[in-house]
């Protein structure tokens, strides 16, 4: 378990918690570009906590810092639980998931479901307020299946904040729960961030985080003449070096950025440490196929690293071959 750093950057910037994706080999990758960026675990549900495996599930390099927990759950008490968990195991956040419109989530009653209930959302986030000293958040989408209104989620919103919570992540999407797959979710309700920006005229005491569909640095300086931060997702998965300039750009650190090559030689020792703790390389290389995107040798850099052949039995050695294969 690892304490908390005192001093924490804005959230400015926040790469999304993505199932699948943003475990804490992605997340150490993804710290090597950025320094000041807030990233997210993926969720994690109460259950997986308060009866699973913690450690598998909590698990971190103290270098992933500024780090978020994001948990999946609808009961006040397990939730505020798991948020003593996280604050124990040096958090710096633990955010409320009310936006995942999955099938599975669904079934246990929390996710983007919550959003029709929104003094329950509050209830949790006072149970967990009451439990930890970290600050707790809660991500949500703008609506759920054909209740698309502003009004409804400035109620939801007003009603989550007089429990205390003073940080919103918007997913600036409805999610329709029945009939639309989490990936159809993501890309067929239509981007509506002007609620986003009313939202935070209207309510200008609170923290509003704008997410969804944002690709470009260009896009994250156009919405931060908005809202006070932008969480960014798939793109900041596939395309990573984008992150390569949030320092200098969004946080006015102007260290030197390192370059592709760089990032990979400094992933290397990280890689070597897993391997003795029973990881396989097939699990972080899967992490970095964007790194070359739309670079000369990308195409070469992602065959190597995701080929059956050379994955097997591999060590650290195979992202140096696929580096040399990439610039030769």
């Amino acid at each position: 378990m690892t304490a908390a750093p005192k001093a924490l950057p804005p959230r400015t910037l926040s790469v999304a918690p993505m199932l699948d994706w943003t475990d804490r080999h992605y997340r150490y990758f993804a710290r090597l570009i950025t320094r000041h960026t807030w990233l997210y675990t993926e969720m994690v549900t109460t259950g997986a906590l308060l009866y699973g495996d913690v450690g598998r599930h909590l698990r971190y390099h103290e270098a992933e810092h500024p780090i978020a927990l994001q948990l999946g759950g609808s009961e006040p008490d397990e939730l505020a639980r798991c948020a003593r968990l996280a604050q124990e195991w040096g958090y710096d956040e633990v955010n409320l998931n009310v936006g995942c419109p999955s099938e599975r989530v669904q079934k246990g009653a929390f996710g983007a479901c919550l959003m029709a209930e929104p003094q329950l959302v509050a209830d949790c986030v006072k149970a967990m307020r009451d439990a930890v000293d970290i600050d707790v958040t809660v991500k949500h989408r703008i609506g759920i299946d054909d209740v698309d209104s502003y009004d409804r989620m400035r109620v939801f919103v007003d009603t989550v904040a007089d429990a205390g919570c003073r940080t919103f992540i918007v997913h600036a999407r409805n999610a329709i729960l029945k009939g639309l797959s989490p990936k159809e979710n993501r890309e067929i309700p239509p981007l509506k961030y002007d609620y986003v920006y009313r939202l935070k005229q209207e309510r200008p005491d609170l923290e509003i985080l704008i997410n969804g569909g944002i690709k470009t640095n260009a896009e994250i300086a156009g919405h931060l003449q908005h809202v006070d931060g932008v969480m960014v997702g798939r793109e900041a998965y596939h395309n990573p070096y984008l992150m390569a300039a949030w320092d200098a750009q969004f946080y006015g650190d102007s260290h030197d950025v390192p370059s592709r090559g760089k990032v990979v030689e400094a992933l290397l020792p990280y890689i070597a440490d897993r391997l003795q703790d029973g990881s396989s390389v097939r699990h972080i290389a899967r992490h970095v196929l964007g790194l070359f995107h739309g670079e000369p040798g990308g195409r070469q850099w992602r065959r190597m690293l995701s080929d059956a052949k050379e994955l097997k039995d591999a060590d650290e050695s195979l992202l140096i071959r696929a580096l040399l294969a990439t610039h030769g």
